[in-house]
């Protein structure tokens, strides 16, 4: 009996080690993909059939803007001058260039692997491993779905609201249609109707093709944009330059903390990496895009933040609506009028991106077989990703019809930092000539004191002990300098987030590893993709 007891063990212990050692191989493979010159015409899929090469850098910048800009920039600059006074522009300024900072790394990336969807996934199986690019798919896309539920129930607000408008609806439209939701269950159901109706048509338009949705989202961003250069140059003749002081009534610090608030309104940029491979022209175009609809953002947010600081005294603006009261209060109620049409076709683009993205990277991981291969079939006809994207359109139709997914707010924006300071540090990772010899760490900090001191001093040993290469394309400045400012400014405003969302990021990166132990570890494999097909052009793009 004594000698048995050893040799019983011995099976299972050398199928527990046998286990852990394949998840730890799986879990650190890497993808390897050659970056892409501007002649590059094929990729390698899973799929028999490419996405069709339709954007134009012109359709890929409102993309961008289209993704950024929805109806906060009518309420959010108003809410946040509440605290930091006409000083809210300075919030914006600072909030952008941190944003510029970020979009610098993306759009380096973009262009050095230019011809495959996955963006933040890509680029992190690229320079680190598997296993963290799945956790960042999963924390990106909880973002997403959650989102794109809250936001479909703002625009079914909104549109009821234009309704209204009309004598024959005024008052005659319930609750469980569009305005807000009728509860049941003590709360814990929230039937909204029309949100999901508005989901599955913008569902139907991303099934169509790129052109059409392409086409949508062009009208509805280039509405947008004309309403709010409107609104500007109205407001401007409302003006008192004498509300403009003094300029921060609380000091530099609610300034600050506006910045930390306003940052969000400008994620977004990123989606235009998710374009990569239908865009005409990805290595040129991508950076641009991604660059210049960040900085169209900003500009249209300083000139609202510095119109409705001088038409109203900061102290008197309101909370839910304060741009359109402001321009009420000057006798132009028209104008609130058409600040609700441009929240509509603001929310409409912002959504429609949204889930455009969403269906692109779970593409992305059905090719890779981190998720099975029925995301990764794209039509024939369409070149769309039509199974994803349905998936994408009944996830967030059922939060969005069934649930008051507005209290989930506080736990988003983790997908967002968690993304852009991955590919903050994929640029310095890809950047080393060798990269075997180095590591790249980031150590999660008490206190953003402490941070700033670890960003510091790694800063500098990256830049004193690294040799970095120039990467084909556009190359982002200040390597590593500005990834690691990228970085620690991410941590910074991760920190402050709501204590609930860093259990949100704990949660599901333990649920993420479940699904990759039990799942991914064995149907992935990031060098399957064996199959060298053409990309489909448009018609009309033959003869360039």
């Amino acid at each position: 009996m004594g000698e048995g007891k050893p040799t019983a063990y011995l099976p299972s212990s050398s199928s527990s080690s046998s286990y852990i050692s394949r998840f730890c191989s799986s879990a650190l493979r890497t993808k390897t993909l050659a970056s892409s010159s501007p002649s590059d015409s094929s990729i390698r899929t899973l799929s028999g059939d490419a996405l069709v090469r339709r954007l134009g850098l012109f359709d890929l910048i409102l993309i961008g803007v289209g993704a950024s800009i929805g109806a906060g920039i009518f309420v959010v600059t108003g809410t946040v001058a509440r605290d930091a006074g006409p000083g809210v522009t300075i919030s914006f300024i600072l909030a952008g260039a941190s944003c510029v900072l970020n979009a610098l790394c993306y759009a380096e990336l973009a262009s050095r692997f230019p011809a495959v969807v996955g963006g933040a996934y890509l680029y992190t199986y690229t320079a680190f491993n598997e296993l963290t690019a799945f956790l960042v798919f999963a924390q990106l896309m909880l973002d997403y779905h959650i989102g794109a539920a809250s936001i479909a129930r703002s625009l079914a607000s909104y549109v009821v609201a234009v309704l209204e408008l009309f004598p024959f609806f005024k008052e005659n439209i319930p609750s469980w249609i569009g305005h807000g939701g009728e509860e049941f269950l003590g709360g814990a159901l929230s039937i909204n109707i029309l949100a999901p109706i508005l989901l599955v048509l913008l569902t139907i338009i991303l099934c169509r093709g790129v052109g059409e949705s392409s086409a949508v989202n062009c009208f509805m961003t280039v509405t947008k944009v004309v309403i709010v250069l409107f609104v500007i140059i109205v407001g401007a003749f409302k003006v008192d330059v004498s509300n403009w002081s003094p300029f921060a009534p609380n000091g530099f610090e609610a300034i600050l903390t506006g910045a930390t608030v306003v940052f969000f309104a400008y994620v977004g940029f990123d989606a235009v990496a998710n374009s990569a491979e239908e865009s005409k022209r990805p290595q040129r175009d991508l950076p641009i895009a991604i660059m210049g609809s960040l900085l169209v953002c900003v500009v249209l947010y300083i000139g609202v933040c510095l119109v409705i600081t001088g038409m109203v005294p900061y102290k008197l603006l309101g909370e839910d609506a304060p741009l359109a009261e402001a321009f009420t209060s000057k006798g132009l109620k028209y104008v609130s009028i058409l600040i609700s049409i441009g929240a509509v076709a603001g929310l409409t683009t912002t959504l429609l991106v949204g889930l455009y993205v969403q269906s692109r990277l779970y593409l992305g991981l059905g090719r890779d077989g981190l998720l099975p291969s029925l995301f990764a079939r794209v039509h024939p006809k369409a070149h769309t990703p039509v199974h994803s994207q349905i998936w994408v359109g009944i996830v967030a139709s059922i939060l969005a019809g069934l649930f008051n997914i507005h209290a989930l707010s506080h736990i988003l924006s983790v997908g967002s930092l968690t993304g852009y300071s991955v590919v903050a540090a994929c640029v310095v990772t890809l950047r080393w000539n060798d990269k075997t010899a180095s590591q790249v760490s980031t150590r999660w900090t008490s206190t953003w004191q402490e941070a700033a001191v670890i960003a510091v001093l790694a800063s500098i040993a990256l830049y004193s002990r690294q040799v970095y290469m120039n990467p084909p394309g556009f190359s982002c400045p200040g390597v590593p300098i500005v990834p690691a400012v990228c970085i620690f400014f991410n941590i910074f405003l991760f920190a402050q987030l709501h204590y609930e969302a860093w259990v949100r990021f704990v949660i599901l990166s333990l649920i993420s590893i479940g699904i990759y132990a039990f799942y991914g570890q064995y149907h992935a494999d990031p060098l399957s993709s064996n199959e060298t097909i053409i990309y489909h052009r448009a018609p009309i793009e033959e003869g360039q």
